[in-house]
């Protein structure tokens, strides 16, 4: 029987990333759109750590009460702008006002450096690991969140280039690299990515 992963998010994307490192042979991985997620998640964290306990904690007690063993892995991210003093951070998706509005994000990022020398920055994630299980009484407990970082770092490039990639992706370039994210294949970028290098160590967690 395979081991069942719930991915605390809507964006059926993000299971590839986990697939692809945690393997698919003994583990299968779900959304919260695939097990019939109904409640509600507020991300009123204030740092990205938080916010992915919240996530994390919300889903387990959700599969708790519906009587589902799992094991819940929920991710928050987003870029950090040292010169900024880390934004634009846990807002990284609504920086400009409006979540998801990317070219405005950028374009915000860009208006704050226009003055600055030091453009260097780094993606981050926060994984946040908790089960659900049943014990000998037959009541389902979960477990305290576990968190595994991940980090990648570069530099700001002066404009948007590329169109592979999403949100500050076409202004970040990896250190070691030329080119933005938004210019790289998915599977150059997944050796490096924050998110990947978060999976990983909660990959290697998992081996010990």
């Amino acid at each position: 029987m395979k081991r069942l992963f719930v991915i605390a998010t809507g964006n059926a994307g993000k299971i590839r990333d986990f697939a692809f490192i945690l393997g698919t042979e003994r583990n299968e991985f779900k959304t919260l759109k695939d097990i019939g997620f109904d409640g509600e998640i507020i991300e009123n964290g204030n740092s990205f750590e938080e916010n992915a306990k919240i996530k994390s904690r919300t889903t387990a007690e959700w599969l708790a009460k519906k009587g589902i063993e799992a094991t819940v892995l929920a991710d928050d991210s987003g870029l950090e702008v040292f010169a900024l003093h880390g934004e634009p951070g846990i807002y990284s998706a609504r920086y400009a006002g409006v979540h998801g509005d990317d070219q405005a994000n950028n374009q915000k990022l860009l208006a704050k450096l226009k003055d600055v020398s030091d453009r260097s920055a780094r993606y981050f994630c926060a994984l946040s690991y908790q089960i659900v299980s049943k014990n000998a009484e037959g009541k389902f407990v979960i477990s305290e969140p576990q968190i595994f970082e991940g980090e990648c770092r570069g530099q700001i490039n002066f404009a948007p280039v590329g169109d592979k990639g999403f949100g500050y992706d076409p202004l970040f370039i990896p250190n070691g690299e030329t080119r933005t994210f938004a210019e790289m294949e998915l599977a150059e970028k997944k050796p490096i990515s924050h998110r990947g290098n978060a999976i990983r160590a909660l990959h290697a967690h998992l081996r010990a």
